[in-house]
């Protein structure tokens, strides 16, 4: 099992869940002391493995109703951005690199 400290992961978060799918665990450390473990799931299909969390209390599963948004949502005026201050600031930041 691979040991990684909270700011390596951070770094390199997409790099250590190609390795949990690859099926390597993972120990996740803060000043050296083990604080959790990134696992692969058990199960070939993700939806079992899922509702297995969720049965063991480990997941909660999401409340469909509070994620969709609602008709009134979308009837809202959009933010009007007569500077065009946002686009500005979003070509800005593309030509720094950022």
């Amino acid at each position: 099992m691979r040991s990684v400290g909270v700011t390596e992961l951070k770094a390199s978060l997409s790099e250590a869940l190609a390795r949990v799918k690859a099926g390597e665990e993972i120990l996740v450390t803060e000043h050296g002391r083990p604080i959790a473990k990134i696992a692969p799931l058990s199960s070939a299909e993700p939806e079992a493995a899922t509702d297995e969390l969720v049965r063991a209390g480990i997941l909660r599963a999401p409340d469909v109703a509070e994620m969709a948004l609602d008709d009134e949502f979308w009837r809202l005026p959009r933010p009007v951005d007569a500077g065009g201050l946002s686009l500005r600031g979003l070509i800005d930041e593309r030509r720094s690199g950022r």
